[in-house]
């Protein structure tokens, strides 16, 4: 904890981490290349500074005076400053992209979504097995990708937390079903000297549109969320009526 602390025309060139700065003030001074860490200047003058290819984790400014400084390619955005007085202050290309703040609390919210995530699979697998032989393998394809496609669609409309996390594991849990439908149609639509050939083509397209689907959102999401939203609803839908279209291999004798 630094308390009252005057610094000036000084070049800041190395990182601050876990440090709060208290009713301190800084003229003319410059933050240039370095990363903030767990870092909070709380009721301090910032007159005169210069901020620049800054990276910034769980580092605020409460109640702070900041003038004639100018932060460039920085990702020090509005949320950052609490209650803060800006004086003839400049934010010049500010960094772009989703931001994650490694606190405690994220930590936890991060880990409880995928083990919720995970967890919704198991009652998708169990639903499945249960009902593949009643339903029929190709209704179990073509009904959970379409109704994965809903899930997808929902997001429009889900502006809470919790809802974008229910129907997380909603898809999670129905489009699993899809998964054991597609595993089973293929171990019976193909021969055994085919077969081992069969999983490893559609293991391998899954790889792939994997890595497509995260390059394609990865350059949309932070512009809007819609382009992300109807790519996943259209491939679902197209690739539930398609699924359609397989034969029926209920009481197929194995080749």
């Amino acid at each position: 904890t630094f308390h009252r602390e005057r610094v000036e025309n000084f070049h800041f060139n190395f990182s601050l981490e876990n440090q709060i700065h208290k009713e301190g003030e800084y003229i003319r001074d410059r933050f240039i290349d370095i990363e903030m860490k767990s870092v909070r200047f709380e009721d301090s003058l910032f007159e005169e500074c210069h901020f620049e290819d800054i990276w910034s984790t769980d580092t605020v400014f409460k109640n702070c005076t900041i003038r004639s400084t100018l932060f460039y390619n920085t990702d020090l955005w509005e949320e950052k400053f609490i209650d803060c007085r800006m004086e003839n202050t400049t934010f010049e290309h500010n960094k772009q992209g989703c931001h994650l703040e490694m606190v405690e609390e994220n930590d936890v919210l991060i880990y409880l979504v995928s083990f919720l995530g995970s967890l919704a699979v198991l009652p998708g697998n169990i639903i499945s097995a249960l009902f593949v032989e009643k339903i029929g393998r190709v209704k179990i394809i073509g009904g959970s990708m379409l109704i994965s496609a809903g899930c997808s669609f929902f997001l429009f409309l889900s502006f809470s937390q919790s809802a974008i996390i229910a129907l997380q594991c909603m898809f999670c849990a129905v489009s699993a079903a899809a998964w054991n439908g597609i595993e089973v149609v293929t171990v019976e639509l193909y021969p055994t000297s085919k077969r081992a050939t069969a999983f490893g083509v559609l293991n391998a397209l899954c790889k792939l549109a994997a890595i497509l689907g995260s390059s394609i959102f990865a350059s949309f999401v932070g512009i809007t969320k819609a382009i992300p939203i109807l790519l996943s609803f259209t491939a679902l839908v197209c690739g539930g009526l398609v699924a359609l279209r397989l034969p029926d291999t209920r009481q197929k004798i194995l080749q």
